[in-house]
């Protein structure tokens, strides 16, 4: 005797109303995100859905530039995709980043190395691993801030990328006291020169402001 699930007709299969869609949206998320290995991010994907998480996926596809190397880990576009996912939380759990991190793809050692520049424990302040992300995308603290503006502005891309000044403040503070090279005094004298266009901007500073000053 058959067992009484058995299927007899395709016309017995119960397809989801919202399937074609799900599978749509994945394969455009899928498309723009790129992942090295697929299974691996669906697998990153599919669980971020089901508990309502922001998605492993990149708003939009990235171009790589000629120079760039065919395989260089993490990208702007990225480290925007682990903002929107671990952001709402300041302190995160090292586990919980590794397991983003493996889910978009990433190399293991670029992570490792990044937690080990901040001397980060088993919790970690995301903003200061944010820009050590930063950090990572350009040689200079100045770029890391110019890819910092670009990633947390809310302006359409193209735009001035405006962020609060006091996001910059933390994230500049940081970085330069990573660096060492820096005295408390360079570190002051560059921030107070930045406090003009702030006042007339509300508040907000543009990556423009940044290169019009000396590091």
């Amino acid at each position: 005797m058959p067992p009484p699930d058995t299927m007899y007709c395709a016309q017995q299969i119960h397809i989801p109303p919202e399937l074609p869609d799900i599978l749509k949206q994945f394969t455009k998320a899928a498309i723009r995100t790129q992942p090295r290995d697929v299974l691996q991010w669906a697998a990153a994907y599919f669980a971020a859905l089901s508990k309502g998480e922001a998605l492993p996926a990149k708003d939009r596809l990235e171009i790589r530039v000629a120079t760039q190397k065919t395989d260089t880990g993490l990208t702007p576009g990225l480290l925007k995709v682990l903002h929107k996912q671990l952001s709402p939380k300041d302190t995160v759990m090292k586990e919980e980043l590794q397991q983003k991190w493996r889910g978009l793809c990433l190399p293991v050692d670029q992570l490792e190395t990044l937690l080990a520049l901040g001397n980060f424990d088993s919790e970690l302040n995301w903003m200061q691993f944010f820009a050590l992300g930063c950090s990572a995308l350009g040689g200079t603290i100045i770029s890391a801030l110019k890819h910092a503006c670009e990633i947390l502005t809310e302006e359409p891309e193209g735009g001035a990328a405006h962020i609060p000044f006091d996001i910059f403040v933390n994230l500049y503070t940081y970085l330069a006291r990573l660096d060492g090279d820096l005295s408390q005094d360079h570190i002051d004298s560059f921030l107070l020169s930045l406090q003009e266009p702030v006042t007339k901007q509300n508040g907000m500073i543009q990556v423009a402001n940044i290169y019009s000053r000396k590091r």
